[in-house]
C-alpha cells in the first residue's frame, strides 16, 4: 500500500506541475478568467493533496484499514474533484460543457473531507 501511495502522489504531483503550465500557458487565451480560475484550483487541490499522499506514505505504515482508507479517500477525491474541474473548464471553453461533470466535482470534495477526517481521526485514536 504504501508502493502505491508514493506512485499515486508522484504521478499527481507530475500531472499538477504539466497542468499548471499547460494552463498557464496554452489555456490563457482560450479560458475565461473565471475558467482559468477554476482551473488553477483543480490544479493547487491536486498538488495538495499529493504533496500530502506522498507525505502520509512515508509516516504512515499504511497497514491498517483506516490508514488505506485515508489514503483511497483521498486518491479518490483528487480524481473526482480536480479532473472533474479540468473537464468542465475545458469543455466550457468549446462551448459545449460537459454538464454531467459539475456534480462529480463537490462529490470529490467530499472524500478529500472524508480523507481529511479520518485522518484527524486517526491522530486523535493514537492520541488516546
Amino acid at each position: 500500500m504504501v508502493l502505491v501511495a508514493q506512485l499515486t502522489g508522484a504521478l499527481l504531483g507530475l500531472l499538477a506541475v504539466v497542468f499548471g503550465a499547460f494552463g498557464a500557458h496554452l489555456l490563457k487565451k482560450t479560458f475565461t478568467a473565471d475558467q482559468l480560475n477554476s482551473f488553477e484550483t483543480g490544479v493547487k487541490y491536486q498538488m495538495y493533496h499529493a504533496l500530502l499522499i506522498l507525505m502520509l506514505s512515508f509516516n504512515l505504515n499504511l497497514g491498517t484499514g483506516l490508514e488505506k482508507a485515508i489514503i483511497y479517500c483521498l486518491i479518490i477525491g483528487t480524481i473526482l474533484f480536480s479532473f472533474s474541474i479540468y473537464g468542465l473548464c475545458i469543455s466550457a471553453s468549446k462551448g459545449n460543457k460537459i454538464k454531467v461533470l459539475g456534480p462529480i466535482t463537490p462529490l470529490g470534495g467530499l472524500f478529500l473531507a472524508i480523507g481529511w477526517g479520518l485522518l484527524f481521526y486517526n491522530f486523535i485514536k493514537n492520541l488516546v
